[in-house]
């Protein structure tokens, strides 16, 4: 087990790391979900060992970690530069590290192999790396990683500089990989800013932000029960739609002009302010809803995503099929209230639509 405990680092007076604690098993998955600058690779560093936090401490399976110098740490780290060594054929990239550690020829040689069968560059054992496509080179700096054969795998957003269709597949194939490579034995962290390789990667999400841990739980857990508000702008993309309210007896009064109806799930909401949240694709364009104007409308594949208006009110709603819409065109808005989660008025969870947390 990987333990931290009260991991602190600051930088010339800026936090990077403010008490970071959690625990993770052998043979999990995690994933550090933040926006940029939340201090994701700034904890893989701290966990690899190539930075030094202020306060705190990192055990493994009991033993102090955080004293032992890189070199001695079992851990291999990909990160989103593909980092490559380009004067070397692809086969020696991935050997380099092995060579370091001494291990004879013939070893070198197998897990060299087998870590080239695992990523799919069978062939490409002679090319050099900038003979390689984007996607071919972070396919390498894995299969380094992985011919290590480290006790810990940690990945800094791995994908992020690929395109759409290339993220996807790659997305596809690293999750089934890391989970056959790891098992039981190892533990592979993954940081990413996007909610949707969280929630597909499935596992445990640490949710972070500003250098501190927000949340952590099952992916699932984490998705439908977000403790604050913060956390459920974060897991969510678009983030999610978040109105100030006052709660009456049958109503969430949004502005003199928008009110939505208290759904059954949030009847034990008190009277009062509070805050209400929804995500962008629990709406719908209804002749008999609410009219909002367009601020932005933009297609993305088979979807519209409309940024719309309601006096001081604002949102964005993501819709089914693409729109044929212009700025400032009125389109009606229906919401699905049974979807409404409730915060209170210091953006803490009060209910969501899926009940009680697991």
């Amino acid at each position: 087990m990987l333990v931290a405990q009260n991991l602190s680092l600051t930088v010339a007076d800026e936090p990077h790391l403010v008490d970071v604690s959690f625990q993770m098993e052998r043979g999990g998955l995690y994933t550090i979900l933040g926006r940029t600058l939340a201090g994701k690779t700034t904890l893989l560093k701290s966990i690899a060992g190539l930075l030094e936090t202020d306060s705190g401490q990192i055990t493994l399976d009991g033993g102090d970690f955080s004293s032992e110098p890189v070199w001695r740490r079992n851990v291999a780290m990909v990160y989103q530069q593909f980092i490559n060594y380009p004067h070397l054929s692809v086969a020696a990239n991935i050997a380099f590290p092995l060579k370091k550690q001494k291990l004879d020829r013939a070893e070198i040689q197998s897990r060299v192999t087998a870590a080239m069968e695992q990523v799919g560059l069978q062939g490409f054992e002679d090319r050099k790396i900038q003979e390689l496509s984007g996607g071919q080179q972070q396919r390498v700096a894995l299969a380094r990683s992985l011919a290590k054969r480290s006790e810990i795998l940690l990945l800094d957003e791995p994908l992020v500089n690929l395109d759409y269709k290339l993220r996807e597949q790659l997305r596809d194939e690293l999750k089934g990989l890391i989970s056959a490579e790891f098992n039981a034995q190892g533990i592979v962290v993954y940081s990413s800013t996007d909610p949707r390789e969280a929630m597909q990667f499935g596992g445990k999400v640490i949710v972070m932000d500003e250098g501190r841990v927000l949340q952590q739980g099952s992916a699932k857990d984490v998705f439908e029960h977000p403790a604050t508000t913060r956390v459920a702008e974060i897991t969510n993309d678009p983030g999610m739609n978040l109105w100030q309210a006052d709660r009456d007896a049958e109503q969430f009064r949004v502005s003199e002009t928008l009110s939505l109806s208290v759904p059954k799930h949030l009847a034990k909401t008190d009277a009062g302010p509070c805050v209400i949240g929804f995500r962008a694709n629990d709406v719908v364009i209804d002749e008999a809803g609410s009219n909002f104007r367009v601020e932005l409308s933009e297609i993305s594949g088979s979807e519209t995503i409309l940024h719309l208006r309601q006096g001081e009110s604002r949102m964005i709603a993501r819709v089914e099929g693409v729109l044929d819409v212009s700025l400032d065109d009125q389109v009606p808005i229906r919401f699905k209230t049974d979807h409404l989660y409730a915060f209170s008025a210091d953006n803490s969870l009060l209910h969501s639509p899926y009940g009680s947390q697991t």
